[in-house]
């Protein structure tokens, strides 16, 4: 079958039904990074690459997907001591972590803080 379009009287062909083959596409999985940080090197590794870029809250979120991989803000926690309220509160996009908070929570993670020459 053949349609006439726009001004300059051409004719294209209808488009073909598109088959069920076609259209069947696997469902996307949206990214989970606590799906990959399952060791404690990919852990300092992933944390270390978000250090490097310079952006306090990035760090926060990179905090917030390793407690997602070891078990969760509630796990992190009740092995801290400090509440899920406050983690919630201090890892998210708009957190600012303190020193000593990082500092309880990074043991937890299977991580320490350390400094290296420039």
């Amino acid at each position: 079958m053949r349609n006439a379009t726009g001004k300059t009287g051409k004719t294209v062909k209808a488009a073909k039904p598109a088959t069920a083959a076609r259209t069947k596409a696997k469902a996307s999985r949206p990214f989970v990074a606590a799906d990959y940080l399952k060791t404690e090197d990919d852990r300092a590794a992933y944390l270390s690459a978000l250090l490097e870029d310079g952006d306090a809250r990035v760090l926060t979120i990179g905090i917030r997907d390793l407690a997602v991989a070891v078990g969760g803000v509630a796990g992190l926690a009740s092995k801290t001591g400090l509440s899920r309220e406050t983690l919630y509160r201090t890892l998210s996009p708009r957190g600012n972590p303190r020193l000593d908070t990082v500092a309880k929570l990074l043991p937890v993670l299977g991580l320490r803080l350390t400094v290296q020459a420039a």
